[in-house]
This record gives structure tokens, sequence and C-alpha cells, in this order.
């Protein structure tokens, strides 16, 4: 299986962990190993995450307040969304709208 991301969802896992970087040095790249380390677990278990609607599911991460959204098709699976838990909910739902 092959692993993609929406354009938008990179840039927000790429200003998060820019966010993450100032606050605390290194805190960025820690995040960055937690979305990696989650998706590589799901492109094991595509099927883990829960039905977030029709065409998304969702994963929540253990180590940082956010929750990938993604879809799979065929032999590849997408990121749609890096979301913060708590900051702007559904900001991006028009996004996944097909």
């Amino acid at each position: 299986m092959k692993l993609e991301f929406h354009p938008q969802a990179e840039m927000e896992l790429i200003e998060e962990a820019a966010y993450y970087d100032l606050q605390v040095p290194g805190l960025g790249e820690r995040f960055e190993a937690e979305v990696r380390r989650a998706t590589k677990f799901l492109l094991e278990h595509p099927e883990i995450g829960h039905p977030a609607d029709a065409h998304l599911r969702k994963f929540v991460l253990n180590r940082f307040p956010f929750t990938l959204y993604y879809s799979v098709a065929s032999d590849i699976l997408r990121i749609e969304v890096v979301a913060h838990q708590s900051r702007r909910p559904g900001y991006w739902q028009s996004r996944s709208e097909r």
C-alpha cells in the first residue's frame, strides 16, 4: 500500500511541527515521528481507524492531541487531514466532500 498526503494535510503537518519546535526545540521532530509511526501502523492495518463519514476514517495520535483523517482507495492510503482535536473543529469538512 502507498501513502499519500492531501496537500493541505501536508501543510498542516509542517506548520504544527514548526509550531511545536518553537515551543520546545525538538518537539516538532517528535510530533513528526508520531505521525510517521501512526501512518506506518495505518499502512499495515488500514481498517483500524473508526469511520468518520462515508469516505473517511479517523485515527487518534497517542502522544499529541491530533487526529489523522484518512481515506483508502485500492492500494493508496491518503491522509486527508491532520487535525488538532480542539482547535477549529470541522474546519476541514468541505475538503472531504466529494
